[in-house]
């Protein structure tokens, strides 16, 4: 996932249960594939977490739409759990957005002041236009209407609102086409195929 040099590179309130560590503090960092959910059992036989991770005792720190790809943080260590997942933290998250048009910097500029969404007014978010990030392809592939051009934007937010970043770059005109997160805090998807996971030590 190499970027050229030159350019830089929730939601509903939920109940996140703190689960106490009573052993080695295990952190896995997964690659969540397009279509999976972010939980470990489904009744309608969708594919979830158990479908790509067998390792027992962890929860995912967090939530990353069933639409969306990228960086999933799993652990059994419920401070760092709840940590992720509180936006009153402000734990960076970056996603690389892949956009209908072409924006030009006074659209940006809209997030990077915050934009106002049906829940109120967003934090600033960096925002810069990036190359085409080295991924994987999309299963099945994006819809890409062939008269209009698409953009890939990096943008980094602390919030964690309910598909915050696709209702932001809606809010200024440039639908979101695809969204692969990158990084949360310090960790991100280097090194990681899609639907593999990597223990960090």
């Amino acid at each position: 996932m190499n970027q050229s040099k030159g350019y830089t590179r929730h939601s509903a309130k939920t109940q996140q249960k703190v689960r106490p560590v009573n052993e080695k503090r295990k952190i896995l960092l997964f690659n969540k594939p397009f279509d999976v959910l972010c939980q470990f059992t489904d009744e309608n036989s969708r594919r979830t977490l158990k479908d790509f991770i067998n390792i027992p005792g962890v929860y995912a720190a967090g939530r990353l739409d069933r639409d969306s790809e990228g960086l999933l943080l799993l652990t059994n260590d419920g401070k760092l759990q709840h940590q992720i997942a509180n936006p009153v933290k402000k734990t960076e998250k970056t996603y690389w957005v892949q956009i209908e048009g072409s924006p030009l910097d006074e659209d940006l500029a809209k997030l990077r002041r915050g934009v106002e969404l049906k829940d109120g007014m967003t934090k600033p978010a960096k925002v810069a236009i990036m190359i085409e990030p080295n991924v994987w392809p999309r299963n099945p592939p994006i819809r890409e209407r062939a008269s209009i051009s698409t953009t890939w934007l990096e943008i980094t937010i602390t919030e964690g609102r309910n598909r915050q970043v696709r209702r932001m770059t809606a809010n200024i005109g440039f639908p979101t086409l695809r969204l692969i997160r990158y990084r949360i805090g310090n960790w991100t998807l280097a090194d990681i195929n899609n639907g593999e996971y990597k223990i960090e030590e």
